[in-house]
């Protein structure tokens, strides 16, 4: 069996936890903060993890993480 290569830019988006949950950063924080809530910016700080429906996804680019 051969080596699968990672997908470089799924590693630098995304981060696993020591449990092998897949964390994620928050969209909708680079610009126009202007106009958004103080509650959608404080809540979009850190990370986040991702939707269940989503691991298989995000694992199959990143073959080697968890």
């Amino acid at each position: 069996m051969y080596k699968l290569k990672t997908n470089r830019a799924a590693a630098k988006r995304f981060k696993f936890t020591k449990n092998g949950k897949i964390k994620r950063g928050c969209a909708f924080r680079r610009h126009i903060l202007e106009k958004k809530s103080p509650k959608m910016k404080h809540q979009s700080r850190g990370m986040h993890v991702i939707h269940e429906t989503d691991y298989d996804r995000v694992e199959k680019l990143l073959p080697y993480g968890g």
